[in-house]
């Protein structure tokens, strides 16, 4: 996952959790009221202020060991931070996705459904159709913009 830091001006600050380590990682999660990371990845994913401010807490935390997550704040933190997934993630969900319906055969259907969750949390939403086309799904994508024309 990815948080976008719109700093004042016109700079963005990029920070991934995948760079976390799994201390840093340990110490969100119990920043977070002891909160398991899969549950802190889906608050992530819901813009939930608490979450995104510890992701970039831990990585000030690196250039500043003694800062505490309760002294921690970023002032217009909505307008300022943003979760996106990365196409791995997408590619992930996807997989997980056709796994759970390949048995009631309506994965079109229920990829279709996830599909605009994914671009609206994509850092690229173009990764959503590359995914689609390593699934073997590209067909999706392809109707997807024919019945837009």
């Amino acid at each position: 996952m990815i948080i976008s830091f719109q700093h004042d001006g016109d700079a963005t600050e990029q920070l991934s959790t995948d760079d976390l380590t799994a201390r840093e990682a340990a110490d969100i999660e119990a920043a977070m009221g002891g909160a398991q990371w899969q549950r802190i990845e889906s608050l992530l994913q819901l813009q939930d202020p608490t979450a995104l401010r510890a992701v970039v807490w831990i990585f000030r935390r690196r250039e500043q060991a003694d800062l505490k997550f309760e002294d921690f704040d970023i002032p217009g933190w909505r307008r300022r931070l943003k979760a996106r997934i990365t196409r791995a993630e997408i590619e992930d969900a996807l997989t997980n996705l056709m796994l759970q319906a390949i048995s009631s055969k309506g994965e079109d259907t229920q990829i279709d459904l996830l599909t605009p969750h994914l671009r609206k949390l994509a850092a690229d939403p173009a990764d959503v159709d590359t995914a689609l086309d390593g699934l073997g799904k590209g067909h999706l994508a392809k109707r997807r913009q024919d019945s837009k024309d």
